[in-house]
């Protein structure tokens, strides 16, 4: 089995990648206690409303009551009012609806809530959330759009320091990687709609906030970014401004934090690919790697055409201690669904060697020397397939290989390690002196940048509550 430890991460060298938009579309709640969110999909047959009642906790409500009826003669035509019970899960639904607009009330005493819903075509179907409180005006207005920001974060941002002992956890490999992909995650392209606009006014003062705080981070200013992303999510708790708060705090290396803001995001917005690829990020750099690979799964299945969550989800495959769930069906629809693509290739081949079945040796093999062929700059697969044949101990071939990774990336430090080693065990020891030399020049030169990079981003100093003193997290 080849052994991976000293893969690199870094920008692939093969390969295209592609950005493609996942659909959203949002029901807005108002109400400072009920939210309620619901996005449309385009299923066979009628319309459908699903929803999840819960209290304020965030339990499941079990047994309550639901009713359901249309509010326009659209809809009334044919359609009794219909009645159901939330399940174990405290989920319910209603099928089989023509389009037009819904009230929908629901009741477990003394906690109660209701909402308006307009299903605007065959198919549409509307995903709610409920909570129930006592209040006897917790309700929704129709075709509103926005939710409301109820949860205050359990930190504040006190202060900013040099980057000195950045909290990464296992090896180097692991840290780089979650560097890497901290700022990969900034170029997350946005879902094609957001539905329609809220609050106008609201909407307006935090896109002031968000266009302050872009500002401040480009000009160096992170804890002025940070505050202002925070207030612009407070006023507008959308898409964007929650994505862009956790990508901040995330940049900064405020991991738990970026996790607590990403995780209210993806509930909010549970069909946007980019908020579980950013969650996934986030996950995986507190070395959460199971939880993280999981939200990369779920944004490839929301967009299976982006290469991003495949990228992404093909970066912590490679620097997590074991092989991670989901990963390689995800990599191996990767390649199948774009056979073209040579980093698709190359990532499926990595999957393959990673889960250690013997069987998988050879696919991957021909995998990595199809994104070869698709791009003779691959230097990463060359660098595997050198790999592959040192393990069988064909130092010649592998030999060849390295030398075609470095030809096409001069400063791959790992080919240039292992061209020495199998230089020595050919028994030509001043080609093997050479390269041991090259490879340490590499890596002393990649270190320094890499010191300096992570002393130019500053690290956020978190106050939780309840806490008297900051500390760096």
């Amino acid at each position: 089995m080849s052994d991976l430890r000293d893969i690199r991460i870094g920008p692939l060298t093969c390969g295209l990648r592609l950005i493609a938009a996942a659909l959203l579309a949002l029901f807005v709640l108002s109400g400072e206690w009920f939210v309620a969110q619901a996005q449309s999909v385009q299923p066979a047959g009628g319309c459908s409303i699903q929803g999840t009642a819960s209290d304020p906790r965030n339990q499941a409500i079990v047994n309550a009551s639901v009713h359901l009826e249309a509010t326009d003669t659209q809809s009334a035509v044919g359609m009794q009012s219909r009645d159901t019970k939330t399940d174990n899960n405290g989920k319910f639904e209603f099928d089989s609806l023509p389009p037009g607009k819904y009230s929908i009330s629901i009741e477990k005493l003394p906690l109660h809530a209701r909402a308006s819903v307009s299903l605007s075509a065959a198919g549409d179907v509307k995903q709610l959330t409920l909570v129930l409180t006592d209040k006897p005006d917790n309700q929704v207005r129709p075709d509103s759009a926005g939710i409301e920001f109820s949860d205050q974060p359990n930190f504040t941002v006190a202060g900013v320091t040099d980057w000195t002992a950045v909290g990464g956890h296992g090896s180097d490999l692991i840290l780089r990687t979650s560097e890497d992909l901290a700022r990969d995650n900034l170029t997350l392209k946005p879902p094609a709609s957001l539905g329609g606009p809220g609050n106008s006014k609201q909407a307006a003062e935090a896109d002031r906030h968000r266009v302050a705080a872009e500002l401040a981070e480009k000009s160096g200013d992170p804890l002025t970014a940070v505050s202002q992303f925070q207030q612009a999510t407070q006023l507008d708790p959308s898409e964007q401004n929650y994505f862009e708060w956790g990508s901040e705090l995330l940049l900064h290396r405020a991991v738990w934090q970026a996790v607590e803001i990403l995780q209210k995001g993806s509930k909010a917005y549970p069909q946007s690919a980019r908020m579980e690829a950013a969650l996934g990020t986030a996950l995986f750099s507190g070395a959460r790697y199971d939880e993280a690979a999981q939200k990369l799964c779920n944004a490839s299945d929301l967009d299976p055409a982006n290469a991003e969550p495949y990228i992404f989800m093909g970066k912590i495959e490679i620097a997590s201690p074991n092989p991670l769930p989901c990963v390689e069906v995800r990599l191996a629809r990767f390649a199948r669904e774009q056979p073209d693509n040579s980093t698709a290739n190359y990532l499926y081949a990595i999957a393959l060697q990673k889960s250690r079945d013997p069987q998988s040796s050879q696919r991957a093999e021909a995998a990595f020397t199809k994104a070869t062929i698709l791009d003779p700059k691959c230097a990463d697969a060359y660098l595997q397939l050198g790999i592959i044949y040192a393990d069988r101990h064909a130092y010649e071939q592998a030999i060849r290989f390295y030398l075609k990774a470095i030809a096409a990336n001069p400063v791959l430090a790992d080919a240039h390690y292992r061209l020495a080693v199998a230089y020595d065990r050919s028994n030509q020891p001043q080609q093997a002196s050479k390269e041991f030399k090259l490879h340490d020049q590499i890596e002393k030169q990649q270190s320094i940048q890499t010191e300096q990079q992570r002393r130019e981003v500053k690290q956020f100093q978190v106050l939780l509550k309840n806490q008297k003193e900051s500390t760096p997290q």
